[in-house]
């Protein structure tokens, strides 16, 4: 892949002296939607809402999310306090809306609350809005996206997965081998991929297939560079195999994103020769430094390519219970792969004379939950250095 695709452009010119919407202008503009995802985005129900306000009641809000009534501007004042976003977050972007219908492909919906959900989601939201702001003032890489239709009548076979990784890293241009690093090959392919903390223990990785700009959301918690990887992978599988018509949290579509993954990472033509018959850990080990993926997946991936017969497999995946591997493996590969994406951005906008403080302005986007998103520390301290 040639180092041109990564480069993000200056906007040639960017004019940052808008006049800012007036108390009676964010009123007329109000936009219900808004309203939903900031109270999303802090984890609140109606109910909880109107408590931190204060001056309104649960039912109100009902109404100003239904779109059937309008707050005050004193009311959207008062909001905006409760839910730490600037007034003029209320007001209808001019940027393309969302579709409604767009949800997050989640592991399980068993194991994580709708709450949790709806914040999350709200997060990935953020994120799209910020990569198309940042995208009026710096040209970020074009989706580059390939697409796998699904035979609705024809379920995917194992060998159509195996297909879709091959194309997909063929269109790529990725050379043989290892990933090097799977979360820049999806920024760089103009896939959004962001990393937050939002208290959300229970919320493992999921992605937003937005039309404009996927978003694919990592835990920040998940310190595990292998495993990461694969999330990173297994998200990818999703916008490629599934996209906005493949059912959420069904276990037929997670299997899949998990095929594709192992065979992103771990090619059969590639890895099926290095791959041990018997549980030799040393050889797994290496294999874990040399590919970067967990030895959980490659002993999976033994089995799946025929190396390994199923009663060694059955040992095998005992083995990493009895010795505690399934949680914390040997030979750590250090820390997750980064994204920086827009955070390149921002700064490359910067250097055009446009200054954090004036972006976040201009957006009427949530400063500390853009600052989250791009990973830099809200504080901004300089550090002590000795």
């Amino acid at each position: 892949m040639s180092a041109d695709r990564w480069t993000l452009t200056g906007a040639e010119t960017s004019d940052v002296s808008d006049p800012q919407l007036n108390p009676g202008d964010i009123a007329a503009l109000f936009d219900r939607a808004r309203l939903r995802m900031a109270r999303e985005l802090r984890g609140l129900t109606q109910v909880q809402l109107a408590r931190e306000v204060g001056s309104v009641t649960a039912a109100s809000i009902s109404q100003f999310e239904n779109g059937h009534t309008k707050p005050a501007t004193s009311t959207l004042r008062r909001l905006a306090v409760a839910l730490r976003v600037p007034p003029s977050f209320f007001a209808a972007p001019a940027r393309p809306p969302a579709q409604d219908q767009v949800n997050g492909f989640f592991r399980s919906l068993r194991s994580t609350s709708p709450r949790d959900r709806q914040q999350a989601l709200a997060y990935v939201h953020l994120a799209r809005e910020l990569a198309l702001e940042l995208e009026k003032h710096v040209e970020l890489p074009d989706l580059n996206l390939l697409r796998v239709p699904i035979d609705g009548g024809q379920p995917l076979q194992s060998a159509d997965i195996e297909q879709a990784a091959a194309q997909v890293r063929d269109h790529w241009n990725v050379s043989r081998g290892p990933v090097r690093d799977v979360v820049r090959l999806l920024e760089m392919n103009g896939i959004v991929v962001v990393r937050f903390r939002v208290s959300m223990e229970k919320v493992d990785a999921f992605c937003v297939d937005f039309p404009d700009r996927p978003v694919v959301a990592l835990g920040a918690d998940k310190g595990l560079r292998d495993r990461s990887r694969f999330d990173a992978a297994h998200e990818l599988g999703h916008l490629v195999l599934h996209g906005v018509a493949g059912k959420i949290g069904d276990k037929v579509t997670e299997s899949q994103a998990h095929e594709f993954a192992a065979a992103l990472l771990m090619p059969a033509d590639d890895i099926k020769a290095e791959l041990p018959e018997r549980l030799d850990w040393p050889a797994f080990l290496r294999l874990k430094a040399k590919w970067h993926v967990s030895i959980a997946a490659l002993l999976i991936r033994a089995k799946t390519l025929g190396v390994m017969s199923e009663h060694t497999y059955a040992q095998g995946w005992k083995a990493l219970s009895i010795r505690g591997w399934r949680k914390v493996e040997p030979g750590p590969l250090g820390n997750p792969e980064a994204p920086v994406l827009l955070r390149r951005a921002l700064e490359l906008m910067e250097t055009t004379g446009i200054s954090f403080a004036d972006f976040i302005n201009r957006s009427s986007l949530p400063e500390a939950d853009v600052r989250a998103l791009l990973g830099r520390d809200i504080s901004e301290r300089p550090r002590v250095e000795f």
